[in-house]
């Protein structure tokens, strides 16, 4: 209706001032989430993502602040963002605030473009698995571990048996696939403007300036100056977000119902914390 009104006025009085809807993607890439702690999944992000292209404008900018996590959760996004854009014919301009690493970066990657601050990092092109090794832990405080499985790998890479070599190979082989992904993806999207370097694809990360330099953005800037320079001085901003209650959902402040919530929110939110906090921390932050 509005756009319609717009039409039926006078040149002279049309607003020619172009109106861009801005997403905020950040945190880490979970796929379970607490209500606690903001992190980014497809489900997250789907309702915000649909809610920005159903804006009539030349383009939608993303803000990027991310240090990876879900491979899966990463390529789920990316992957709505490119139908939504070409479902609605939309120029998808990424920004990259303090960190697109990892998962990070492959959701910029559905970027038309990817701006970087200089001060930015980028890249950390591959795959991580962590854990921790138990075995000894529970012999020093008297604890058996009794695991009965239908199959004999049905307990790899248990965090309470001594590593084995067979298991890390295999866990090796699985990442070495997820990572080929990871590199088709770039390579498919970046093409001829990657600069051919030795160190592109082994999980380094570098500066936004460097990764400009690689060809791993496309150009350095902040969202409001590049948008303004690419649509007119009087363009806008519109920054397109879902309603949240408290912790991110409704939840009841009154019964044991309301309580149980919190409270498991709460647990599940420390969890969370260590491991995000673990990703944040790769990249000095």
């Amino acid at each position: 209706m509005k756009q319609l009104l717009s039409r039926l006025l006078p040149k002279s009085l049309r607003s020619d001032a172009v109106t861009i809807p801005v997403v905020r993607l950040q945190g880490a890439i979970m796929a379970s989430a607490s209500p606690m702690r903001q992190h980014l999944s497809l489900s997250s992000t789907a309702g915000v993502l649909e809610k920005a292209f159903s804006y009539s404008a030349p383009a939608v900018a993303i803000s990027i602040n991310s240090p990876g996590g879900s491979p899966v959760q990463s390529r789920l996004i990316y992957k709505r963002i490119r139908d939504l854009a070409k479902e609605k014919n939309r120029k998808v301009l990424v920004f990259v605030e303090d960190v697109a690493a990892s998962g990070g970066y492959m959701i910029a990657l559905a970027g038309d473009e990817i701006i970087a601050d200089p001060s930015s990092i980028v890249g950390s092109i591959g795959v991580l698995s962590a854990g921790f090794g138990f075995q000894e832990m529970i012999g020093k405080i008297g604890v058996e571990r009794r695991v009965h499985t239908s199959g004999r790998n049905k307990a790899i890479l248990d965090p309470f048996q001594p590593e084995k070599k067979e298991d890390v190979k295999h866990l090796k082989s699985i990442q070495d696939e997820l990572h080929e992904i990871f590199v088709g993806l770039v390579k498919e999207r970046r093409g001829g403007r990657l600069v051919e370097n030795d160190d592109l694809f082994t999980g380094l990360f570098w500066s936004g300036e460097r990764g400009h330099a690689l060809g791993l953005v496309d150009a350095l800037g902040d969202m409001r100056s590049y948008l303004k320079s690419r649509y007119g001085e009087k363009t806008r901003l519109k920054l397109v977000s879902q309603p949240r209650g408290l912790f991110g959902r409704r939840v009841s402040l009154f019964g044991t119902e309301g309580q149980a919530e919190i409270a498991a929110a709460a647990t599940a939110g420390l969890l969370q914390a260590a491991e995000e906090q673990a990703l944040w921390r790769r990249y000095g932050l």
